[in-house]
């Protein structure tokens, strides 16, 4: 199934600059995009993995004008409870008319067949409209385009400290290390989209205190309004 064929697209959205660009990819083939798909950390009240608030994942969906579907999980999750509030949310989606579930992976091929498997047989089809995209180019041709987006998170055994909280933009991927992928694939780094041709207006975001988790360092970003 083609993106453009599908009937209804739920999109699996993380924060970053990857699911705002496939968004922007998405409705440029006029593909049916009704509803974003986050994961929340409960005990953090923010997005899985990015660590990015929920309450900025919310302001994200209203900018782009979708609903936010939350998926929570608990902290710890095991592998079996993630997979079941999954489920859970993809059978929502084909009793709501869903036909397809959009992801922004690029080119890790065992993350996109763990997909697939979880998929089949759902009623849902697993898309990837960035798939196997140049990162670099792609990367550019994001910025190029009017992204714009802070790093919120990066693996500090691939990146320097002050990457951490760093724009998004042509400085910074000249500046990444031979071993970063440009597009942060490998989990070098996540981001947090703010603005850019996906969204009606661009988001206010100021950058708070940095904190490290294991071999991450986190950014705390929020709205200027944001209590802290």
């Amino acid at each position: 199934m083609s993106a453009a064929a599908a009937k209804k697209i739920l999109l699996a959205w993380s924060s970053g600059k990857d699911s705002a660009w496939m968004l922007h990819v998405l409705r440029g083939q006029g593909a049916p995009v009704a509803a974003l798909l986050s994961t929340i950390n409960e005990a953090a009240d923010r997005v899985a993995m990015h660590g990015v608030r929920r309450t900025l994942a919310e302001a994200q969906a209203g900018a782009a004008a979708l609903p936010l579907w939350q998926v929570p999980l608990p902290w710890p999750c095991s592998n079996e409870e993630y997979e079941a509030r999954m489920a859970d949310a993809c059978r929502r989606a084909v009793a709501e008319g869903f036909d397809a579930i959009a992801f922004g992976d690029l080119y890790l091929a065992d993350i996109r067949a763990y997909r697939e498997k979880q998929l089949a047989g759902s009623g849902l089809t697993p898309l990837f409209p960035l798939w196997q995209l140049p990162t670099d180019e792609l990367a550019r041709k994001m910025i190029a385009g009017g992204l714009r987006a802070r790093l919120a998170c990066i693996d500090t055994r691939v990146l320097d400290e002050s990457f951490a909280g760093r724009e998004f933009d042509a400085s910074l991927l000249d500046a990444l290390p031979s071993t970063a992928d440009p597009c942060g694939e490998n989990g070098e780094f996540h981001t947090f989209a703010y603005a850019g041709p996906m969204f009606r207006a661009p988001l206010a975001i100021e950058t708070g205190e940095r904190h490290a988790a294991g071999d991450f360092l986190y950014t705390d970003l929020q709205c200027p309004a944001s209590s802290r």
